[in-house]
């Protein structure tokens, strides 16, 4: 495992899975990144990002019910670890603690 840090992007992925909460899967987090960021990113990268996150321990996945509308198939559904939990609030404190210290923000 290449280490535990988050990325951009895959901090980008990891917020919207929690914020999807249970119905986090590759079109919904695409359409998600896409409508709250206007980012297009390919479904390639997305999934790059899934797997090193679920590499790393941060998402765990499940497998739900084929659906009709999918022609049977089967969508692979990720959720937040508590590791991924960690990271995202790790990753949070630092942002916030680094932003503060620009002397025009953190005297507002």
């Amino acid at each position: 495992m290449k280490g535990t840090h988050l990325g951009e992007f895959e901090e980008l992925v990891l917020l919207l899975i929690g914020a999807l909460n249970g119905n986090a899967y590759g079109v919904t987090i695409k359409n998600e990144i896409e409508t709250k960021t206007k980012r297009r990113p390919s479904i390639g990268a997305l999934h790059s990002a899934l797997n090193r996150l679920e590499t790393k321990g941060f998402v765990k996945t499940e497998i739900g019910h084929g659906h009709e509308d999918r022609g049977g198939r089967r969508k692979k559904i990720y959720m937040l670890t508590k590791e991924g939990q960690e990271a995202l609030t790790i990753s949070h404190d630092l942002r916030h603690n680094l932003f503060r210290l620009i002397p025009t923000v953190s005297s507002l």
